[in-house]
């Protein structure tokens, strides 16, 4: 399992992020604190407060989420 932390400023970095996890054939959740959502849903994401830093956890391998991972990575 990887787990890496993203930071999303806006709702089109949002969507951004969802487009490339929905291509995606695992699961992909996202935390903020205690609460858990789908990354491959806008709503669900919205949902939180992004002005947060949340960490995102998935079991595989996509060259689009990965690269969509680092452009959003807080270091």
């Amino acid at each position: 399992m990887e787990i890496k932390k993203i930071k999303l400023n806006t709702p089109e970095e949002v969507m951004e992020f969802v487009n490339a996890a929905e291509q995606c054939d695992f699961d992909i959740d996202l935390y903020y604190n205690r609460i858990v959502v789908d990354a491959k849903s806008f709503l669900g994401i919205m949902s939180l407060d992004i002005s947060q830093n949340f960490n995102v956890a998935y079991h595989g391998y996509n060259n689009n989420l990965e690269n969509t991972i680092k452009k959003y990575a807080v270091v």
